[in-house]
């Protein structure tokens, strides 16, 4: 992976958990301070703590994927220390679907004349959750990479022996 590309990764990466902190700064700051009233059609304050832990599981995946950046960088993504930061963003964006579901269950309700807007919802949820069998598939490609190579290294020492 080139330097550039890991330059360019890594400046997405900054700007969205800049973008994740602002919004988690502002639902706290609307939580603590309680200067936005609620007007009744909408429990906001669940919605509010439901965000919260939305954008913590985006940053928990990203966090991730700056190390897994940095172990491409470093040549070493293809070992077991991997699968950990794998893990974890499987993880999160199971947890980040669990946070939608939570959300379409609340807006629910709301929306009992068009229950269209439900149904969508909860297939942002589904596709969220694609995501996590998308990762997931991914992870066992990485197992496979790091079998091979750790079988090449076997070959390669039992050549070396050879020779």
């Amino acid at each position: 992976m080139g330097r550039l590309t890991v330059g360019a990764l890594r400046a997405v990466l900054v700007v969205v958990l800049a973008g994740t902190v602002f919004v988690q700064a502002g639902m706290v700051w609307a939580l603590v301070s309680g200067s936005d009233p609620e007007d009744g059609s909408l429990p906001l304050t669940p919605l509010r703590v439901i965000t919260i832990l939305g954008m913590a599981s985006v940053q928990v995946v990203l966090l991730c994927v700056w190390r897994l950046v940095t172990m491409v960088r470093r040549g070493t993504v293809f070992s077991r220390a991997a699968f950990r930061y794998v893990d974890v963003v499987i993880g999160a964006i199971v947890a980040a679907a669990l946070v939608w579901f939570t959300v379409t269950v609340l807006n629910a309700p709301g929306q009992r004349d068009d229950p269209g807007v439900t149904v969508i919802m909860g297939g942002v949820g589904l596709a969220v959750l694609g995501v996590a069998l998308i990762v997931l598939v991914l992870r066992m490609l990485l197992a496979q990479a790091v079998a091979r190579d750790v079988e090449a290294s076997q070959l390669q020492a039992e050549l070396d022996e050879v020779i």
